[in-house]
């Protein structure tokens, strides 16, 4: 087995490259690659680890031809084309939470500089000036903080902002109300609200398209007058142009800004305004942030490649180092009823219902669905893996739904998929034996007992005598060896019966063909694991 391989393409904390090496992973530190000099280099690494100067675009993703991951240390991936990563099958994971609290002290440290002009007055009194009435302030304590978005970053602010004895509102539609009432905050269920009641507002929030541009001269001219705006978030949540005019006619009384819609920004509208502080994307620039961004990135990177477990992942479910080797064997037996069945069905697929039953549905069920998809999805798709398959699925309009249930029948856990295409209906059960062993139970509600194998045929057939013996003798003839025979009989049809035939090599379309002309079989397919 060949080594695993890591690049870096940026600068990041050496405690990154350390962790790489530890964990037995061999990396290569080249932050400064030009694009082209990337693109030349991807095709021989398992992993990327990147922060916001790379730009992963299509086209590198199309070089990359060996690589399964790609991760960023810090929350923004917008530099990374996430459709074309997941339409390849790479895993795209963040690190959400290592720059929480360093992002969230700098809003905090925003709010602070805005309303006692801290850098203007800095600035003053170091040119010797005494302009101790220009810069008259306004207190924090009693004013409403509007948050937009709490998640992790919004709630340590909220948290921070309570301290210093201003009232919480927050917008966020993902915010249950048992988490307002424990972070101690009110939530809003409408944006409008918090608009028109906070003094300040701070923006928390993703960059998406339902979220970019939200803060433009319609969302401005519904704030309270003399508010104040925090961004240190995402430059393209603000309409750069709107804000300088709202600050310019004084209904905005300020704005303090980490991000821009466009970076570096060197050149900015809101530059030089008397009303606006701004600091070059430092919202996570702290030692320890960096720091704790690079160990996440590099040990979430090496856990996947290593041991299959998912963590932060924005392309596909996560599964975590613990329950990684407890989903294997189902791993495998989703894959394989998935790729049953799509190696049977012969028509377009409309829909898919996967159920669970008995000790299975109490696992983290997201990643055996995926694995399913892409068994099914294989035979069909080229290239497909656990990452692509629900998109892929999607793009073809195929209806996924998923059932838990208590009752495995004779079973301790079983789980099940029924495919409907254009033309018909295919089913498939399994289970695990002795915890561990994947096995298929039935196909097409066909009681079989079958450990499914790396070829095998799939034969449904009349009820007659004769069959085992013709096959056997085509099968003899081309000097293919059958390793296990297993027989069913469709209930309530004492005339039609199945059988999956395990075998020791693939067999050509022409064979193929000759056992379909037995007098015997009504359909038969070769079926490769």
């Amino acid at each position: 087995m060949s080594a695993v391989k890591v690049l870096i393409s940026d600068k990041m904390s050496n405690r990154a490259v350390e962790i790489f090496k530890q964990r037995g992973v061999e990396v290569d530190f080249l932050p400064n690659l030009s694009k082209e000099e990337l693109k030349s280099k991807i095709a021989n690494y398992d992993g990327l680890a990147i922060r916001s100067a790379t730009t992963v675009t299509p086209d590198i993703i199309e070089s990359a031809k060996k690589l399964k991951v790609i991760g960023r240390a810090g929350i923004g991936t917008d530099n990374i084309d996430k459709e074309s990563a997941t339409h390849a099958g790479i895993v795209v994971m963040n690190t959400p939470f290592g720059n929480a609290i360093t992002t969230a002290e700098h809003t905090i440290a925003m709010i602070f500089a805005i309303s006692r002009h801290i850098p203007q007055a800095n600035a003053s009194t170091h040119a010797g000036k005494w302009e101790k009435s220009k810069f008259m302030g306004r207190e924090l304590y009693g004013k409403i903080l509007g948050i937009i978005g709490c998640g992790n970053i919004g709630k340590i602010v909220a948290s921070r902002a309570l301290g210093l004895q201003m009232k919480v509102i927050a917008y966020d539609p993902y915010l249950s109300d048992e988490q307002a009432t424990e972070l101690g905050i009110e939530k809003l269920d409408k944006l409008d609200d918090l608009l028109a009641r906070a003094d300040y507002i701070s923006l928390h929030t993703p960059a998406t398209e339902k979220t970019k541009n939200m803060v433009n001269s319609e969302f401005l001219a519904k704030t309270k007058k003399g508010v104040i705006l925090i961004n240190c978030a995402r430059g393209a949540l603000v309409v750069e142009e709107d804000l300088k005019a709202a600050l310019d006619s004084g209904h905005v009384a300020g704005a303090a800004i980490d991000v821009y819609a466009k970076e570096p920004a060197t050149e900015n509208i809101l530059f030089g305004h008397e009303r606006v502080i701004c600091t070059p994307h430092l919202g996570a620039s702290t030692s320890e942030a960096q720091e704790n961004v690079a160990v996440q990135v590099a040990e979430q990177i090496a856990d996947y490649l290593l041991t299959g477990a998912v963590q932060n992942a924005l392309n596909m479910p996560s599964v975590s180092a613990e329950d990684a080797p407890k989903l294997r064997p189902y791993m495998q037996l989703a894959e394989q009823l998935g790729g049953l069945i799509g190696q049977i069905a012969s028509s377009a697929i409309k829909s898919v219902k996967i159920t669970y039953a008995g000790t299975v549905k109490e696992l983290n069920i997201n990643p055996l669905t995926s694995m399913m998809l892409s068994g099914l999805l294989k035979p069909i798709l080229e290239g497909v893996n656990i990452v692509s398959a629900p998109a892929r699925a999607k793009e073809r309009g195929i209806n996924i739904s998923e059932i838990l249930k208590e009752d495995a029948g004779d079973f301790q856990t079983l789980i099940s998929i029924e495919v409907t295409t254009e033309k018909n209906t295919h089913k498939a059960s399994g289970s695990l034996f002795a915890g561990k062993s994947p096995r298929i139970v039935s196909i097409n509600d066909v009681p079989l007992e079958a450990k499914l194998a790396k070829y095998m045929l799939f034969i449904r057939n009349l009820d007659k005598p004769g069959l085992i013996g013709a096959l056997g003798t085509i099968l003899g003839n081309a000097n293919v060896n059958v390793a296990s025979f297993r027989l069913g009989r469709i209930p309530n049809n004492d005339k039609q019966a199945i059988a999956l035939i395990e075998i020791d090599e693939a067999i050509s379309s022409k064979l193929l063909a000759e056992i379909a002309k037995l007098p015997q079989i009504k359909k038969a397919s070769f079926i490769q694991f």
